[in-house]
């Protein structure tokens, strides 16, 4: 008579495969420290970003600085590479300050575009409560009244305010692009709101 068998012990699951594809990410941080030797990696930093710095750049000055000034913003950050915080993971604030001090060379230029726009024929109004802020500041639909508010505010204000309406920075991203203090963006962002509020309204404030 034969042994009874004994329990065997259960079947080994292998672990899953990792897929050899699968994409890995890379901060910013890594692109740009991997430029310092490969020069070419920092056109990744190119691709990620440029459309919505053009952007930025578009809402601030119009269409014929856009090209040029975005261009311009990732020529000045390949030049400063060498000086970027690797210990920032993701290049975005660092960029849109670049980009906040070349709009800012041309101050007196994006006064004048919303002085004109707040001159131009009163447009219909598109832009309901929930709308994004930045509908309401491109030149499509943005309101006269809007574009005079935005006039009359100061450089560093208006900066402050584009970073948080348009650009969706948090105030540690402004106050890093901007190199200020993070109580100085709230309190920045305070003044221009109540500023633009007197121009527009309670109703229309939708920054």
């Amino acid at each position: 008579m034969s042994a009874p068998p004994q329990d065997s012990a259960p079947p080994q699951v292998p672990a899953p495969l990792q897929d050899p594809a699968a994409p890995i990410e890379v901060t910013d941080a890594h692109l740009i420290e991997q430029s310092w030797r490969q020069p070419e990696r920092f056109g990744a930093i190119f691709d990620r970003y440029f459309g919505t710095i053009h952007r930025y750049v578009y809402m601030r000055l119009g269409e014929s600085a856009a090209d040029d000034l975005a261009a311009e913003t990732f020529l000045r950050a390949f030049r400063q590479r060498d000086r970027y915080d690797i210990g920032r993971p993701n290049a975005r604030a660092w960029l849109y300050g670049i980009a906040s001090n070349l709009v800012a060379d041309h101050g007196r230029g994006e006064a004048r575009r919303y002085r004109a726009m707040a001159r131009s024929a009163e447009l219909p109004d598109v832009a309901n409560h929930d709308e994004r802020v930045v509908q309401r500041v491109s030149a499509e639909v943005m309101q006269p009244r809007l574009a005079a508010g935005l006039a009359r505010l100061s450089a560093g204000d208006r900066d402050v305010l584009m970073l948080v309406a348009c650009a969706q920075l948090s105030y540690e991203e402004v106050a890093e692009a901007l190199d200020i203090p993070r109580g100085t963006v709230g309190s920045r962002l305070n003044r221009a709101r109540k500023k633009l509020r007197k121009v527009i309204g309670p109703h229309e404030e939708a920054l």
